[in-house]
Order: C-alpha cells, then sequence, then structure tokens
C-alpha cells in the first residue's frame, strides 16, 4: 500500500496536502488525528471512495478499486445499520458470496468472536455485538488487508478488549492492519506502527516509543514552593518547562541528569517522574504543526 503526494481538496478545504506512505504487508498501524485533520480523506482513497486530485495511491500494485472489488480488502467504517430480520450467519454468508474467493463463514465468526452469535438477530445484539458482526462482514472477503475506521467508539471496555482480542487474531495470521482511532491507548497498545496525521500531512511515523522519545521521553515534575521558574529550562536534558499553578512539568530527555541537576538547587517537594505518555506526544506534535501553519 502506498501514497505518493497525494493530494485532496474538497472546495476551498484542503484536506490533504501531499501525503507519502508506504505500508508493508503484515503491518498494524494506527492513523491519529484530530477531527478535520484528513483520517477519514486517507481511508476514503485507500479504499478508492474518491480518487486524489494530484499524487497516486496504490494497493496491492494497482488502484483501489480494483483490489476492493477482488475481495483483497475488508473495511469497516463509522457508519452502518443494522440490517433487520436476519441473523448474524446468513448476514456474513450472503456478504462471503459477493467475493470471488471468501473466507470461510465459520471461521470469519470464530476470528470475530461472534460464533455463538451465529444464529441471533443482527438488529437484535448489543452495541458491542454488533460492532463484532461488522467486524466478520470485513472479513467475509477474506482480505489481506482490513481497514477500521473508528472500531470501537461507543463501545464500553469489556467490549473495547473483546473487539481487539479477535483484531490481534486475524492480525497473527499475517494479514495487515490499518485502523484510526481516538483512543490513542489502543494505538500504544496494539499497532506496530503509528502514523500521525495533521492538517493534511504526515507529522509523525513510527512507534509509539519513538514517537514519546521525539517529544521528551520522560516528564519531571515537582513543586515550586513560592519560587519562580527561571533556570529550568537550562538544566541537562530539557526540552520544555510548563508551570501549572504551583507546579512545574519539565520535558526532559534526560531524567536522571535533570534531578541530579534540581537536587543541586536545593530542596525538591513533590518530585514525580514518570515517561510521556503517548497522549502528551499526540498533543505536542499536533500543537507544534498547528503553530507552523
Amino acid at each position: 500500500m502506498s501514497f505518493a503526494g497525494a493530494v485532496k481538496s474538497f472546495g476551498a478545504v484542503r484536506a490533504l496536502r501531499g501525503v507519502d506512505l508506504r505500508i508493508s504487508r503484515g503491518e498494524t498501524v494506527a492513523l491519529l488525528g484530530r477531527n478535520g485533520a484528513g483520517k477519514s480523506t486517507t481511508i476514503s482513497l485507500l479504499l478508492g471512495l474518491t480518487e486524489p486530485d494530484e499524487g497516486r495511491v496504490e494497493l496491492f500494485g494497482g488502484p483501489p478499486f480494483a483490489s476492493v472489488r477482488a475481495g483483497r480488502v475488508g473495511a469497516m467504517l463509522q457508519e452502518g445499520r443494522a440490517v433487520p430480520r436476519v441473523t448474524v450467519r446468513e448476514l456474513v454468508t450472503f456478504v462471503a458470496g459477493r467475493y470471488p474467493a471468501p473466507m470461510p463463514v465459520a471461521r470469519a465468526l470464530e476470528l470475530a468472536g461472534i460464533a455463538d452469535l451465529a444464529g441471533r438477530r443482527v438488529d437484535r445484539l448489543s452495541g458491542g455485538q454488533t460492532q463484532r458482526v461488522r467486524f466478520a462482514v470485513a472479513l467475509a472477503g477474506n482480505p489481506a488487508l482490513i481497514v477500521l475506521d473508528e472500531p470501537t467508539a461507543a463501545l464500553d471496555v469489556e467490549a473495547r478488549h473483546a473487539f481487539w482480542a479477535s483484531m490481534r487474531s486475524y492480525a497473527r495470521l499475517g494479514h495487515t492492519v490499518l485502523f484510526s482511532t481516538h483512543h490513542l491507548e489502543e494505538a500504544d497498545a496494539y499497532a506496530d506502527r503509528i502514523l500521525v496525521i495533521d492538517g493534511g500531512q504526515i507529522v509523525a511515523d513510527g512507534t509509539g516509543e519513538q514517537l514519546k522519545r521525539a517529544v521528551g521521553g520522560s516528564l519531571v515534575a515537582l513543586d515550586l514552593a513560592g519560587r519562580g521558574a527561571e533556570g529550568l529550562e537550562l538544566l541537562p536534558g530539557v526540552r520544555s518547562v510548563e508551570v501549572r499553578g504551583d507546579r512545574a512539568r519539565l520535558r526532559t530527555d534526560d531524567p536522571d541528569a535533570t534531578v541530579i541537576a534540581l537536587a543541586g538547587l536545593g530542596a525538591i517537594r513533590g518530585l514525580e517522574v514518570a515517561p510521556a505518555s503517548l497522549d502528551e506526544a499526540f498533543l505536542a506534535l499536533t500543537a507544534r504543526e498547528g503553530r507552523a501553519a
């Protein structure tokens, strides 16, 4: 799968501004971005639902629509209604029959974790169960690549864990997974690689750990105890200083050196050292891009 200089506009809005990326077979990739950043447009181009104004998008060496038609790509989009008066097995069987080399229905139900729901009506399932049915439908064509657009939106914690267990079973078979999500902890836990898109451009590409290190690997927090924050930005390893009330938060590449230097300044109160989270990395990356824009 590859994007080469992909540009897409909708009227005066430029949704994508020259996206370049390549995803290899077997990768599980998370696509992160704020609302309006370009995630949905990227997915639409990938699925052949729309075409780039400039540049090129390819799947398996050809146009996306050809791979979708051949069943090499499965998709689970945000929007979709339950089909009334049909069972889970009937729905997945019908969809599988539209493809030239479908996955056996029993296997799709097993991978989606809904084999026990096969005889239930789709329109009488819970939200989490319905989401897993949609996953089974996406698997029906036996795709080599599956695209999941906000797959756990509106699911409770238990349903989210069940869904990702199903997705991991599929990924372990050597298939490629691309998913977008607003739950950053999901990206950190389940993706081999994370892409951050902002302003229609890819602004970061790497593992969760790489993205955290890129914006400063750790946070050192301490109480100022009435003294100012002047000079803290000059301490070893410190990239930035943020003051919230009477507490300072230092983003640092070398927390040990930062803490030793702080100790040299006098008593330290309320010291806390923690690795940067993916949430903090995401906010820093997108804020940085927003300032540049």
